[in-house]
């Protein structure tokens, strides 16, 4: 019986592996459609954010097989509540993809996607959503404290986009209109690291059974 479960519990760990993967598609996607006006990539994000929400509902569905199937022990119901938590996340990163890929088209050609710090804030938003995962499959928790700790370079990005964009508007640098939606997608991988944040903090709790910030 513990054999079984262990197998399923295995299955959790490669079925979070691959929403991940599918999250980091679709931001991936999502910064090409803006930094290159690739127009193939906005289709290419909405259907993956499809796949991300079927896979939050397949996880669901295992989640509730290991809980009412099996008898898992105090550290199992921690991982399983702890996954409900991060595809949760994970959906909501496919959302804000989603959001990204809409405006991206309107926000291209203000000239400034590729003079602001936009694209290094994506890349270290991908870096904390990948390692957010990593560190749940490999339940390192020092890992999952990095990516806490890089939220803070994500929010010190946002607030560097924030400033340049705010400067561009001022001097009329650019189309005050795709600016603006510049700064919404700045906003939106501010918001895709919090997400990651919340995973990691998830991720803590499921191997020590403590929440961030309890003493």
């Amino acid at each position: 019986m513990r054999n079984r479960f262990d197998e399923q519990l295995n299955n959790l760990n490669n079925e979070l592996i691959t929403m991940g993967a599918l999250c980091e598609e679709a931001i991936s996607s999502a910064v090409k459609l803006l930094v290159d006006n690739d127009v193939k990539m906005k289709e290419n994000v909405l259907e993956t954010d499809k796949q991300i929400d079927q896979k939050e509902r397949d996880i669901e569905t295992l989640c509730m097989k290991l809980l009412m199937q099996q008898q898992p022990v105090a550290s199992d119901l921690r991982t399983i509540s702890s996954a409900l938590k991060m595809i949760s996340d994970m959906e909501r990163i496919g959302d804000q993809a989603s959001d990204i890929a809409e405006i991206a088209e309107y926000a291209y050609g203000s000239g400034m996607e590729s003079e602001t710090h936009i694209a290094e804030q994506a890349s270290a938003t991908i870096q904390m959503v990948t390692d957010s995962i990593d560190s749940f499959v490999k339940k390192d928790v020092n890992l999952a404290y990095t990516v806490i700790e890089h939220d803070n370079i994500v929010d010190d990005l946002f607030d560097k986009v924030k400033g340049e964009l705010i400067t561009a508007i001022e001097n009329k640098a650019a189309n005050a209109e795709a600016l603006i939606d510049l700064l919404m997608i700045a906003k939106y991988f501010e918001r895709i690291g919090d997400h990651a944040e919340n995973i990691a903090e998830w991720v803590i709790y499921s191997i020590t059974g403590k929440h961030v910030g309890d003493k």
